[in-house]
């Protein structure tokens, strides 16, 4: 039975010169007891589509049906949890419930509406924070409260618009979980809106991508027949998943294409050397450095030898790292992952010199690691620009410190050149301050590989894009360092990134005291594409050796050896399974 209707809707807004146009023919039959998950790229109106839904905007034309009869308004029988809280900061975790049920239950008796709110507050896990006000929360437990008032209100059809997308890789897993669970429990019908890929797989029975504005529409439709419940790691196993997707993955990436419209100059990058090219290495290198040296492993252009970091606290020192060992060649690229706090990006911040190092040594290149220097270059997950200057004046204000020796046009031209590798070319002359946060990051990725460092440091670069935003500069990431081929080193906490990118993935235990707890080496052609790698046959195999992983240190959990070496050989059994399918598919077609 039809509970919600969409037909024909159309919005915009502004008039004359500022009118933008954002939804256009909008149709959608919502059927009860479904879960139906909307993805689409920033921008593309996803929030205005859940607004006319939940009643709270009114579209130009077409209208909005619930169980026959035009929504007006918002209603209690339409229950909203929005990407940010909305708690009111003053009262408990009880409070901010009860405040929408004793509107919409004024009827029901006081021990009738504790009963309501104690119910929603048990089922999203918060019973033992009843009295906490939100200052006392975590992110991930504010929005549950979100989720328990939009439950307690006991609505037909639950509207969630992109309400994991604020909270770091885990407790969205966790909070997906109970989506997952809410939603059999329940009954209810969800829409949910997302720009996570899996995310929708995991929770809904129908995908239907949002194209982009203007004049956005409902596209393809993917229907989800995975088994229930679904669990993130094994799905990683089954050929339905994999296929399913690939095809969602695929058919996004070219609705992003097309919307990209870039101007590619076909530019030469001058002949010139940076400064630090001809640094010499006249400086003492670390004891651990040297005690190491026997090693027979050649081209360690890159070396991390028992590297140690210890805080002072009011309780004590606090040891962070301790004992990370890690020696790369020349032009590899290396991804670091591993749970929060585990001092991924207290590594990447010593190895920019930017991080006292309390113990141990790194040497780039023949050279000990002390301080900041241009032979290292840094992206973080901030583009970090001066916002009054225009995008090339940003990447022109470092190249005209590493380059001295190079003439006015061979600065510039090194500019534009890494301006247009990064889809900049008819954007370089805007102001910082009037780009998206995608573009600020494409800056930010110029800028740095401008430099010609030694060393590309890469501090969570895409954590706050959307997830169809990063795909697209991942891709440039990786063209850019097809074409330059520096040494990288990239903290991460997205699985499909760590894999994308990396010549090897370096996984890390739990902090304090965070060593290498496993090094995956990636075994991928090159130059490698999202949608190439999706279709290879290992790359599933390498993704839920990194999800094991993750779960095995999931909530400070300390594994063993033999766990740890449990995950690899079952990744390497799984490559090897498939590797003899793969020769007896070749035999018989021969």
């Amino acid at each position: 039975m039809t509970i919600l209707e969409i037909s024909d809707l159309s919005k915009h807004y502004g008039e004359g010169a500022d009118r933008t146009d954002v939804l256009s023919g909008i149709n959608l039959k919502v059927e009860e007891g479904e879960f139906i998950a909307i993805v689409g790229f920033s921008g593309s109106g996803k929030t205005t589509l859940i607004s006319a839904l939940a009643g709270l905007i009114k579209p130009d034309q077409g209208s909005v049906l619930f169980r026959g009869q035009h929504i007006e308004g918002p209603g209690q029988e339409r229950g909203i949890v929005f990407q940010s809280y909305s708690l009111l900061p003053w009262l408990s975790v009880y409070g901010n419930v009860a405040l929408a049920v004793d509107q919409v239950f004024k009827s029901k008796s006081k021990d009738e509406r504790a009963q309501i709110i104690e119910k929603y507050i048990e089922m999203v896990g918060l019973s033992h924070a009843l009295d906490r006000k939100p200052a006392e929360l975590s992110g991930g437990m504010r929005q549950r409260v979100a989720v328990a008032r939009a439950l307690a209100m006991q609505p037909e059809v639950l509207l969630l618009d992109e309400p994991l997308s604020a909270l770091d890789a885990l407790t969205r897993s966790k909070l997906q979980d109970e989506f997952a669970d809410i939603s059999q429990k329940e009954k209810k019908t969800i829409i949910l809106i997302t720009n996570d890929v899996d995310e929708a797989i995991l929770l809904a029975d129908r995908i239907i991508p949002l194209t982009t504005a203007p004049h956005a529409t409902l596209g393809k439709e993917f229907k989800v027949d995975l088994p229930r419940p679904r669990d993130r790691g094994s799905m990683n196993s089954s050929d339905e998943f994999i296929q399913l997707r690939s095809d969602i993955t695929s058919y996004l990436m070219e609705i992003g294409s097309e919307r990209v419209s870039e101007i590619e100059q076909e530019l030469v990058l001058p002949n010139v050397v940076p400064i630090t090219a001809n640094q010499g290495t006249d400086k003492e290198l670390p004891q651990a450095y040297l005690d190491a040296a026997h090693s027979p492993i050649e081209n360690r252009y890159l070396e991390f030898a028992q590297l140690k970091k210890v805080y002072p606290t009011p309780k004590g020192p606090l040891t962070v790292v301790d004992g990370f060992d890690l020696k790369m060649n020349k032009g590899e690229f290396i991804t670091l992952i591993g749970h929060s706090g585990c001092g991924k990006s207290t590594v990447l911040s010593m190895a920019a010199g930017l991080n006292p190092i309390t113990g141990g040594g790194i040497v780039l290149d023949g050279t000990e690691v002390t301080n900041a220097g241009p032979d290292r270059a840094v992206v973080f997950q901030a583009p970090s620009l001066l916002p009054w200057m225009t995008a090339y004046d940003n990447v022109a204000l470092g190249v005209d410190q590493v380059y001295p020796r190079a003439t006015a046009q061979e600065r510039r031209e090194i500019c534009e050149y890494y301006l247009s590798k990064v889809g900049l070319a008819d954007a370089m002359d805007r102001g910082a301050a009037d780009l998206s946060n995608g573009q600020k990051q494409r800056v930010g990725i110029a800028r740095a590989c401008a430099l010609s460092p030694k060393l590309l440091l890469l501090d969570e670069p895409f954590g706050m894009l959307d997830s169809l935003t990063r795909w697209e500069l991942q891709d440039v990431l990786m063209d850019v360092w097809k074409r330059t081929q520096v040494t990288t080193v990239c903290v991460t906490h997205d699985v499909d990134e760590a894999i994308l990118l990396a010549d090897k993935v370096v996984m890390m235990s739990n902090g304090p005291n965070a060593r290498i707890g496993n090094i995956m080496e990636v075994d991928l052609p090159r130059p490698r594409s999202r949608k190439e790698l999706l279709s290879h046959p290992d790359y599933y195999a390498y993704r839920e050796e990194l999800l094991d992983f993750l779960e095995a240190y999931e909530g400070g959990a300390d594994p063993s050896e033999e766990q740890l070496q449990s995950i690899q050989a079952k990744r390497a059994a799984r490559m090897e399974r498939q590797s003899k399918n793969r020769a007896a598919i070749t035999e018989a077609a021969e």
